[in-house]
């Protein structure tokens, strides 16, 4: 009777060790995808960035003859105007 109550006490103590481990490992996982908002304070409201939003502000720099810079290097009254120019012009699905 006292092995067994041995032997289940060292199971559950080995959980008790792996499962923060295991804990850990599920949450680097889900810190693997990021996910980038932007805040456009004139329409006050949040802007994932993601391809769908990329593209559309390459075909923003496109159509106002600028060469491509990062948008988070832009200067703040583009990144005014591009938000502008993205409400007038919504993705169709």
């Amino acid at each position: 009777m006292r092995r067994i109550e041995r032997y289940i006490s060292s199971i559950f103590l080995a959980a008790a060790i792996i499962a923060p481990a295991v804990v850990v490992a599920e949450a680097k996982a889900q810190e693997a995808s990021v996910q980038v908002r932007v805040y456009d304070r004139d329409h006050h409201d949040y802007h994932n960035w993601d391809n769908r939003e990329d593209h559309a502000y390459r075909g923003y720099l496109v159509e106002q003859h600028r060469s491509y810079r990062a948008y988070d290097r832009q200067h703040y009254k583009v990144q005014k105007h591009y938000w502008n120019w993205r409400h007038n012009h919504p993705d169709h699905d």
